[in-house]
């Protein structure tokens, strides 16, 4: 799977950098192209020689090379991968990471890839398990970083805790099982789809709003995930503190629900399906106060005026070879709820989670969903993180648009 994969090896300074040589090793007889970058720190630990032998390529660690002065440009470097592998990634690495700091080429590099990006954190346990490396990590992933998570066992200060760099061998299992997946997967080369997502915010005042709990996490790993399978992607996101990768999606930023309705009844016409991630707000303030609320009383009344109902118009406007997949998540009466917006709304198929059950719904990394189509035939899916939940929805988008081409198959 990972033959002709052009592959970034950052390795930071960490006793695990010795693992990298195994890892560059296994990635190699993959056929794979390795470029490796280095730290200043991660030469403490393994040498540029040792690597270069390895990977057959020189190691880059510098801007500038001192004898001649030529300039290895992050920019070119990001664009070449396919993927970035950061391991070992150091505490003071993934800090970087997150405040974009770019004090040497690995971590500008990073900044400039486009290409999926896994990161196998090694440290001891506490710097692992300390909340500044935790709310990093947290972060990364956000970011759209995929996180190898260390193992258990004896660290290099004699303790025993999680903070070990995973194995070599169960690395390339995971990057390989990545790539096996997309291509596994019906693919959606150039079709055009749209996707919202995240909340909308309804303004009462200058400072304050009508809002959800969405965090948009859905909708931007299903933009991901349509983009990585060749889709060109459309994405309207609402107020999020996420960031995308990939060069195949568009990404339109709105804040109120009329701005939302008004780019998505603009770009459907011209796609060949839309996904409706987005948690809208149903109602906005009747008025808008130019100034500061001010507290007079105990109580205040505040008349709300319906939105556009974003989804029902989707389905009017909707073209019989286009694919409309609506969300929906309930707490009380689920799938009846569901059913009814399905047809309401004029859905191909809707995606039902819930609030009820833990790890499901606003906030979290995971989801569990039933996919309910036109016929009700539903199907029931475990929690799984929301980036394998994507994955789900978009096989069954890609099943319902290849039953509007091929109707008789």
């Amino acid at each position: 799977m990972l033959k002709g994969k052009k592959i970034i090896l950052g390795i930071t300074g960490s006793i695990a950098a010795y693992k990298a040589a195994f890892l560059l090793r296994l990635l190699v007889k993959e056929e794979a192209e390795v470029q490796v970058l280095i730290t200043n720190a991660g030469k403490e630990f393994i040498t540029p020689a040792t690597l270069s032998a390895l990977s057959g390529r020189p190691v880059l660690g510098t801007f500038f090379e001192t004898g001649d002065g030529t300039w290895h440009s992050h920019v070119d470097l990001g664009t070449w991968a396919d993927a970035m592998i950061i391991a070992p990634a150091s505490a003071n690495t993934l800090a970087k990471m997150t405040a974009g700091v770019c004090d040497n080429l690995l971590l500008t590099t990073y900044l400039s890839a486009r290409c999926p990006v896994f990161i196998a954190p090694a440290m001891d346990l506490d710097m692992f398990s300390h909340p500044a490396t935790q709310s990093n990590i947290t972060l990364l992933e956000k970011h759209g970083c995929m996180i190898i998570e260390p193992a258990t066992g004896v660290l290099a200060s004699g303790l025993h805790g999680k903070g070990r760099m995973e194995e070599p061998e169960a690395i390339v299992e995971k990057i390989r099982k990545y790539y096996l997946d997309l291509e596994t997967r019906p693919r959606l080369d150039g079709k055009r789809v749209l996707v919202t997502a995240g909340p909308t915010y309804e303004k009462i005042d200058p400072v304050r709003y009508i809002g959800n709990y969405s965090s948009g996490k859905m909708g931007f790993a299903i933009a991901e995930r349509l983009a990585a399978r060749g889709a060109i992607v459309d994405l309207i996101a609402g107020p999020v503190q996420l960031s995308v990768k990939n060069e195949n999606i568009n990404r339109i930023n709105i804040v109120s629900a009329r701005a939302m309705f008004e780019k998505s009844t603009e770009l459907f016409p011209l796609c060949d399906g839309a996904i409706m991630t987005a948690a809208v707000a149903d109602y906005a303030p009747a008025k808008i106060s130019p100034k500061k609320i001010k507290r007079k009383s105990e109580n205040i009344t505040l008349k709300l005026k319906a939105n556009p109902d974003i989804a029902a118009k989707m389905g009017e406007i909707k073209r019989d070879n286009q694919v409309l997949c609506g969300f929906a998540l309930e707490t009380d009466n689920e799938e009846e709820n569901a059913i009814v917006k399905l047809k309401k709304k004029k859905f191909d198929f809707i995606v039902l989670n819930s609030l009820v059950e833990k790890g499901a719904g606003f906030m979290s990394d995971t989801n569990r969903i039933t996919i309910i189509d036109t016929d009700n035939k539903k199907q029931v899916f475990p929690l799984k993180s929301k980036k394998d939940v994507a994955d789900d929805v978009i096989d069954f988008f890609a099943a319902s648009m290849l039953k509007k081409e091929h109707p008789q198959t």
